[in-house]
């Protein structure tokens, strides 16, 4: 039964979507179907820059320490800087130009420039090492990588004749960036025209399943995902206005997730424009210097990964900060625990918990749970985001799956990638013939058309022929409260096939052994289900530049250690 909710949402999208709004549809055919799209929408990223810089202009875009960009600054800088690209630097429309860098105003002046000189910009992931950023160069055949001083140095003998040019944080963009125009070029440059099917962008996959890939879009995609997320924040803010809820500042957002990773890019990054959203670059995580933001920045909306926001709910000195401005705190990149929903609303009641679900492949569109839904199933990562997605499940025949029924998630819209850069058996493995992206995921929907993930396909811990869930697992450990991190992943075993192992790290201040940890979950779990091998973390589990936990680094550093012993 649909919430109350559910009906204002979706009163609130069909007034956006009404013939002659902004936000009004038309069809493309695709994979022998119509697939709806924005009408309106800028046919390539450049003009989506231009529409929305002209719109905003001197309201304030970038903030970075001290700098403060406004949305004309940041085109004009990056107009120059494209120039110097094209004549200085010989880039042609489609070279895939690599970022390597943090997070600043400068990567996001890059970005921009890159695009606007034709070029098909490649976001490498800032926390690689040298051999891991020269192998994602080589697999995208980079002709330049823009580099800041640090992953410059890791690249330093391995970039194998790709040129590197160095930019740094601490200075304007004409200056900081200075070396993109030291061969000439300028704003006067004449630059390539674009079509909605050139391509765009390539960013990563994380690699936690194996060997990473390069997942290309071409700019229609890239535009329709940022326009759906548009429509699905208008939707949910003219919810929150007529209960009183709507923020009561201009929109702002901390950036604290990568802006290489698909969740930074697009509904965080480049949802901005569109939305006149001021950002504030948080280089590195830091729950006090967050907090102290938040509060001095007036931040409206917050993104990060799941240990973030409860990290700024059960902060022992949140009650140093004013943390009311902001009203939404966002999960993406990883399950939240649902005790952590209850917890997150508890404890900072000015804004609510939400989260959602997408992947680089369909450039982060997928579902949406928010506000008082979320609260209701927080379980759940919501129903698709509509205008454009389409989600179904499909069983192990291929059928597509009843609701209540659990199979492999599968999205499909306009917002899709065009495929894996050079892997077309890959490409051919991931998408159906109907258009249908097949993300991995395990899950089912239910009789509200809500999603929740089961697992990823092949993240199952199969233990003498019993299903086990690694995400039903990690919750249960979640529960207990004196957990701050777990991952939850199979070891081999000679009697079982695999048996489930855990590794935790408790919070600061809080002592827990494995007999306590086994006591609480017998509360929960099926004997089965409770990891045989458990290990006590002395240090913050690993990650990936994604921000989500490395597990097939756990797993394999806690294999050989259990073969050791």
């Amino acid at each position: 039964m649909p919430s109350e909710m559910d009906r204002s949402l979706k009163a609130n999208l069909e007034a956006s979507l009404a013939p002659g709004a902004p936000l009004e549809l038309t069809t493309i055919p695709r994979f022998g179907t119509d697939l709806p799209l924005f009408k309106h929408a800028p046919p390539t990223l450049p003009a989506y820059f231009a529409h929305y810089c002209a719109r905003h202009g001197d309201a304030t875009f970038l903030v970075d320490g001290d700098f403060r960009l406004s949305f004309a600054e940041s085109l004009a800088s990056a107009r120059a800087l494209a120039g110097g690209l094209v004549e200085g630097h010989g880039v042609r429309k489609g070279d895939r130009i690599g970022i390597a860098a943090r997070n600043s105003a400068n990567w996001a002046i890059a970005y921009i420039a890159v695009l606007l000189a034709g070029g098909c910009v490649t976001l490498l992931n800032g926390f690689s090492t040298g051999e891991e950023l020269a192998e994602a160069i080589a697999l995208a055949q980079c002709s330049l990588v823009l580099a800041d001083p640090q992953r410059a140095a890791r690249l330093d003998g391995r970039a194998q004749g790709t040129p590197v040019l160095v930019f740094t944080h601490d200075a304007l963009p004409l200056e900081g960036l200075r070396e993109l125009t030291a061969k000439g070029g300028g704003a006067e440059t004449p630059l390539p025209e674009l079509g909605p099917d050139d391509h765009a962008t390539i960013l990563f996959t994380s690699g936690s399943t194996g060997k990473s890939r390069g997942v290309l879009s071409d700019h229609r995609a890239v535009v329709q995902a940022t326009l759906n997320f548009g429509a699905q924040t208008l939707m949910v803010y003219g919810h929150m206005l007529k209960r009183g809820e709507a923020p009561a500042y201009p929109a702002a957002s901390l950036v604290a997730v990568p802006l290489f990773h698909v969740t930074g890019e697009v509904p965080l990054f480049l949802q901005s424009f569109a939305l006149g959203r001021r950002l504030v670059m948080l280089p590195k995580w830091d729950a006090l210097e967050a907090m102290r933001l938040i509060e001095a920045e007036k931040i409206t909306y917050f993104v990060g990964v799941p240990l973030m926001s409860i990290e700024l709910a059960t902060h022992p000195d949140r009650g140093r900060f004013d943390l009311s401005s902001c009203t939404n705190f966002a999960a993406g990149g990883a399950a939240r625990p649902p005790d952590h929903v209850q917890r997150i609303r508890a404890n900072m009641p000015s804004g609510y918990p939400i989260i959602g679900y997408g992947l680089t492949e369909t450039n982060a569109v997928g579902c949406g749970n928010f506000n008082e839904n979320y609260l209701a199933k927080p379980g759940s990562t919501g129903p698709a985001s509509l205008p454009l997605a389409d989600l179904a499940i499909f069983g192990a025949d291929g059928a597509k799956l009843p609701p209540g029924e659990t199979g492999e998630v599968a999205i499909r819209s306009v917002c899709n990638f065009l495929g894996y850069w050079n892997d077309p058996e890959a490409t051919r493995e991931a998408m159906r013939e109907d258009g249908y992206f097949l993300t991995g995921d395990l899950g089912f929907l239910d009789e509200d058309g809500y999603l929740f993930i089961v697992d990823r396909k092949k993240d199952i811990i199969i233990r003498g022929g019993e299903n086990i869930s690694c995400i039903e697992v990690e919750q249960a450990i979640y529960a207990h409260p004196s957990i701050a991190e777990c991952s939850v992943f199979g070891l081999p075993d000679d009697r079982f096939g695999e048996i489930p192992a855990a590794v935790w790290l408790p919070r600061e201040g809080h002592d827990l052994d494995e007999a306590d940890l086994r006591e609480f979950l017998a509360e929960t779990l099926a004997p089965f289900k409770i990891p045989a091998r458990m290990w006590r973390s002395p240090e913050p589990l690993p990650r990936l530049g994604t921000a989500k936990v490395d597990k097939r680094a756990l797993r394999e550093k806690y294999l050989a250690l259990s073969e050791v012993q």
